[in-house]
């Protein structure tokens, strides 16, 4: 991903954030054959303050991916959407995309089975925490047996990036008015590309900018 200074975000908090809050991320690996991308959720690994990720593929995908062997690029995808000319008002504009997205590469460890029951554990409980009635990955009606082949069919992995490129693209490059409008088009209930999770990433950002100067 090309950086460009104005949109740049190299805070390890930010990014963190950006990752706990979009834990489907895409992983991208060069290969003999070509390129190669496989889609999984992630987390951050709960025993550091860096930003250091833990996740799983399914088999086959960790010999496709050369898993542990060769460089892992992944992909952390935030809200992302269309910001319209007209949001500029009567000026000579084009559209753009507004985005926030992190570049995390580094050739990542392989766990062993227990360390990857752990993390699979802890991603179940992510995910169904939110549910009025959570199926944790050991209950009832799995029992042990089902739980440890699942784990079987899979390779966790632990992934301490050792090149990171975080770049938030959130209209910076324009006046506070302009950002205020567009933010208005994205919170716009009926709009065709209403996005209040991209108006509130462009909120957050105006207003830390604004405190900073």
């Amino acid at each position: 991903m090309r950086q460009n200074p104005s949109f740049a975000m190299a805070d390890v908090g930010e990014i963190r954030r950006l990752i706990e809050q979009n834990p489907w991320v895409t992983l991208v690996s060069a290969t003999d054959d070509g390129l190669v991308a496989s889609h999984y959720a992630v987390l951050l690994d709960p025993d550091r303050d860096d930003l250091t990720i833990v996740g799983h593929v399914g088999k086959p995908d960790d010999l496709i991916h050369g898993l542990g062997e060769r460089e892992l690029l992944v992909v952390v995808q935030g809200p992302h959407g269309y910001v319209s000319p007209g949001w500029y008002g009567d000026v000579q504009s084009v559209p753009t995309w507004n985005f926030v997205s992190a570049h995390l590469s580094g050739v990542p460890e392989i766990l062993t089975p227990q360390e990857n029951l752990e993390v699979l554990e802890r991603l179940v409980a992510r995910f169904e925490s939110a549910m009025p009635q959570p199926r944790l990955m050991w209950e009832a009606p799995n029992d042990p047996e089902f739980v440890r082949r699942l784990e079987k069919g899979t390779v966790g992995f632990r992934l301490t990036p050792t090149r990171v490129v975080g770049k938030r693209k959130l209209s910076q490059n324009k006046s506070d008015e302009i950002v205020e409008t567009v933010i208005a088009g994205l919170e716009a209930g009926t709009g065709p590309y209403a996005d209040p999770r991209l108006a509130g990433e462009m909120r957050r950002d105006l207003d830390t900018r604004k405190a900073a100067r």
